[in-house]
């Protein structure tokens, strides 16, 4: 089996605060990628337990770059809406330090998995339902796969990102619904 990558795009904002840490969803949850693909709701579950009983952290990395480590992820979590990634980007590291100055000026804001599929169903449309995965990095990248795969804004909770987008839809629809 194969390493493969899912980029996001960023409806799902990456978060620069105090200069190094980040935060965002590196994955959403039913929403299909450039690819085809979906990821449903406990698809990490098993790996992330893996990792953890093993003492084993999912590493951050530039552009999927093995050789470019530049930070931590102290956080890697599934909850309702996707895989929610919290970190920090190692100052000591160059090409750290350069990610965070492209973060914050808004250059780069997405998010992207490396990962190994263990189980998936082939779906309708070209594309797949990804049901159980082997997370093995999360990427900071310039073009993700799934839009939704960003970097929070700066200072923004994930509860506050859903809340927003929650938002964001019921007006959507209750303007349609009285122009409809």
């Amino acid at each position: 089996m194969t390493l493969e990558h899912k980029f996001c795009d960023p409806e799902a904002r990456l978060v620069v605060s105090d200069g190094l840490e980040i935060s965002g969803y590196a994955s959403v949850f039913g929403r299909v990628d450039q690819g085809g693909d979906s990821v449903v709701a406990g698809a990490y579950a098993g790996s992330l337990a893996k990792l953890g009983t093993a003492g084993r952290t999912i590493k951050m990395l530039w552009q999927h770059d093995p050789a470019k480590p530049i930070g931590i992820w102290d956080e890697v979590r599934e909850d309702a809406h996707g895989l929610y990634v919290k970190g920090r980007l190692l100052p000591q590291i160059a090409q750290a330090k350069e990610a965070a100055a492209l973060v914050e000026a808004g250059a780069i804001d997405g998010l992207s998995i490396g990962y190994r599929t263990l189980r998936a169903e082939k779906t309708a449309a070209p594309g797949r339902k990804l049901i159980e995965l082997d997370l093995w990095e999360v990427s900071l990248v310039t073009f993700p796969m799934l839009a939704d795969a960003r970097v929070a804004g700066k200072s923004e909770d994930p509860e506050a990102a859903v809340l927003r987008d929650l938002a964001t839809l019921f007006t959507g629809a209750r303007a349609a619904f009285r122009t409809g």
